[in-house]
């Protein structure tokens, strides 16, 4: 049997198990939220006083005292038996790109030889995780192990299994934040109290302002049998090497088109799920690569969108396997079609509207909106490469600058009209803004109604574009924990707020009318962040040369983007922010280049022993097979008869030779260039190195493994090609 026969046929024995998919007779309506302790949970199963108490906790940030956390304890236990929850755990997002949980029954002893199930307030709100088992960067030592989760009332309390997940933050035993979920509520309270004090400007009686984010997350199904065949997939999520399949994304037929059975079935089981824990799905479609897939919900709150794309991401490797699948979330699993990023949409809106919606009903609201337009911008010019570091990794490096995906360049793409209302302002006095709704497009075309056209267009290379009432943040990658993108880019928009409220009051102060001094300081903000703004092609290298002319971070290796969290720029901003202190933001780039390094470390050496284990052998052993056949052939035939006959096996020898020696020299230099990297004492240069010597030789190695593999007979190659990982069967 072929290999890649027997590869299909353990594929298909997973494809063949029953697909247990759920199919409630409820409207999702009627299930959305099932398994969620939400505002209706906790009117049912807490006291009134309790619900009242709990209600400012969540709405206006009120402090929430021991007595109302012993009855919502209470009340959560009695919901949560009901389902038959045993056991509870803080959830929380340490700096491992993942989550961690460590559960606790529901039980203590009764005094009497029995047991009680027992929840109080204080295991509702705090437990102690050791800080010395996470990345701390430094913070905390093995001989410091103390460290604390403290419950986040923001997020509900949701019941997964037998097991009651409480969302939590997570902090040293001295209070320096250990996590992704800590900053980020310290921005968004940030960005909250910059944007309210902006909004008041316009509308005196905004009380609050929300940061909204709607991520899409694309990922790839591949068959478990092929996966459970790939050890560097099973290993690191991508892989290290495989030659292009004839058909690919080429013919561009996969992109909306119809969704094979297998995956609806995976996807409805997933989609059902998630709305049962308050995940709103709402968008599912077949992606450009083939085997690729999004999955995209309605905007939340940013905080709750965060835990929100955590869960889901846990629950799709969960029920992927159900289904006999692996799912793949790494951002560039396979060479040579589509990685996979996750779009953060993100916008503000208030308890009055969003900020960022136009046009207005009056001028007034125009001005507004261009005016959070503008400062958005600054912000994003100001801290370009923060941004840029923000979401930068080994693994997001693939897949940055091509098949669709963001260059390694923060620029922003705004659209005709919005750029045109922004020259039209910068360049005159005229304090008129015309801004216009969706445009009615006749088709004639029978039957088919009139279309309203939106103001902008999109522009796929652009890693921050405007699309209509939110920016949309591409350059996040699939399997980042999106928080780290949303601390950056909202304490950023916070300071540029902050910065724009005191250049308005003190304007204001001097005799200059409210609106009069808005506009003048808009008008300099368009000049200032002109630089940012950029609506053509960025994949050109025209674009990358005008970049760097416009002052733009251009850089591209990802140790050296980690180094702007530090500049000067950043730290203060973060300090004036209150979201990091300057000792919090060293540890996390220790941790980002230790991640660095590791992840590339972990590739290496799964590199070369599939080189020096797999490939070496079977690419000698047809080369061996080969050899024979050429002897044969002159034992046989008149020797220029054989010659003819064995010239092309001659020239595969050959070929053979010249890709495995090379492969042989360089895997040894590739083990020495580990060797060298592992004696560097600092990470940052130790992440350099690893970037500049170990993951270049990878990549020539690969080039001569992939040419082997066109060549070795198709039954002796010991893995899964890509015309049999990457199209659903």
């Amino acid at each position: 049997m072929s290999a890649s026969l027997r590869f299909a046929v353990v594929g298909e024995a997973f494809k063949k198990q029953p697909m247990d998919v759920p199919t409630p007779s409820e409207r999702p309506s009627e299930y959305f939220g099932k398994y969620v302790f939400d505002r209706k949970k906790m009117y049912k199963y807490l006291p009134a006083p309790v619900y009242a108490k709990m209600i400012d906790v969540i709405d206006n940030g009120a402090a929430l005292d021991m007595p109302t956390a012993d009855a919502v304890a209470e009340g959560m236990k009695r919901w949560a038996m009901e389902l038959g929850v045993t056991h509870i755990t803080h959830w929380f997002q340490p700096l491992t790109e993942g989550t961690a949980e460590k559960h606790d029954g529901f039980v203590e002893h009764d005094g009497k030889g029995g047991m009680v199930e027992e929840f109080t307030g204080k295991q509702l709100v705090q437990q102690e995780p050791d800080a010395s088992s996470f990345p701390s960067g430094g913070i905390r030592s093995t001989f410091e192990a103390r460290g604390y989760s403290a419950w986040d009332p923001a997020s509900p309390v949701f019941v997964l299994g037998d097991t009651l997940m409480i969302p939590t933050v997570f902090i040293s035993y001295t209070g320096e934040a250990l996590d992704y979920k800590a900053p980020l509520k310290k921005a968004l309270h940030a960005v909250d109290k910059a944007a309210t004090a902006v909004a008041q400007l316009f509308y005196p009686d905004v009380q609050k302002v929300v940061s909204n984010l709607g991520w899409e997350q694309e990922y790839f199904l591949v068959d478990e049998g092929l996966y459970a065949a790939r050890p560097d997939l099973l290993m690191t999520g991508r892989t290290l090497m495989g030659h292009d399949s004839a058909k690919n994304q080429q013919m561009d037929d996969h992109y909306f088109g119809s969704i094979p059975d297998r995956v609806v079935a995976f996807m409805r089981d997933l989609e059902i799920q998630a709305l049962e824990l308050g995940i709103p799905c709402k968008t599912r479609h077949n992606e450009v690569a083939p085997n690729q897939f999004e999955l995209a919900p309605i905007f939340e709150e940013t905080n709750l969108a965060v835990d929100h794309n955590m869960l889901i991401m846990s629950l799709m490797k969960r029920v992927a396997r159900k289904h006999g699948f692996r799912c793949l979330l790494h951002e560039k699993p396979f060479a040579g079609v589509n990685g996979s990023g996750k779009h953060n949409n993100w916008s503000l809106s208030t308890d009055t509207g969003i900020l960022l919606h136009a046009p207005g009903k009056t001028a007034l609201d125009n001005l507004r909106f261009v005016t959070f337009i503008v400062e958005t911008l600054m912000a994003v010019y100001r801290h370009n490469g923060l941004l840029k570091a923000s979401i930068v990794s080994a693994t997001n490096a693939h897949r940055l600058g091509a098949n669709e995906a963001p260059p390694a360049i923060i620029s922003s793409f705004l659209g005709k009209q919005l750029s045109d209302v922004l020259d039209h302002l910068e360049k005159t006095s005229d304090d008129e803004i015309a801004l216009a709704g969706k445009q009615e497009l006749r088709l004639d075309i029978p039957q088919i109604p009139e279309l309203l056209i939106d103001n902008t267009d999109r522009n796929r290379t652009s890693p921050f574009a405007f699309t209509g009432n939110r920016f949309e943040f591409r350059a996040v990658g699939s399997e980042a924990n999106c928080a780290s993108a949303m601390i950056a880019l909202n304490a950023a928009v916070a300071e540029a707020l902050m910065d724009f409220k005191e250049r308005v009051d003190q304007l204001i102060a001097d005799g200059v009318d409210t609106m009069n001094a808005v506009l003048t300081v808009v008008r300099n903000d368009i000049r200032t962040c002109r630089p940012i703004h950029f609506d053509g092609n960025g994949y050109s290298d025209e674009w990358k040369a005008e970049a760097a002319r416009r002052g733009l971070d251009t850089e591209a290796c990802a140790p050296l983007v980690i180094d702007r969290y530090l500049d000067d720029a950043s730290v203060n901003m973060f300090a004036k922010t209150h979201v990091f202190t300057k000792a919090e933001i060293q540890a996390r780039n220790e941790i980002k280049w230790d991640t660095y390094t590791k992840k590339i470390q972990i590739e290496a050496r799964i590199f070369g022993d599939l080189c020096l284990n797999h490939i070496i052998p079977v690419a000698t052993r047809y080369q061996s097979l080969l050899i024979d056949n050429v002897h044969k052939v002159k034992e046989i035939f008149p020797s220029e008869q054989a010659s003819k006959l064995s010239a092309n096996n001659l020239n595969l020898i050959g070929q053979i030779s010249s890709h495995t020696t090379f492969i042989t020299e360089n895997v040894e230099r590739l083990v020495e260039a580990r060797r060298v990297a592992n004696r560097i004492g600092g990470e940052r240069e130790k992440a350099i190195a690893y970037h500049d010597t170990v993951a270049p030789l990878m990549e020539q190695i690969r080039y001569h493994v992939d040419k082997l593999e066109l060549i070795v007979d198709d039954e002796l190659w010991p893995l899964p090609k890509y015309r049999e990982l990457l199209f659903v069967r």
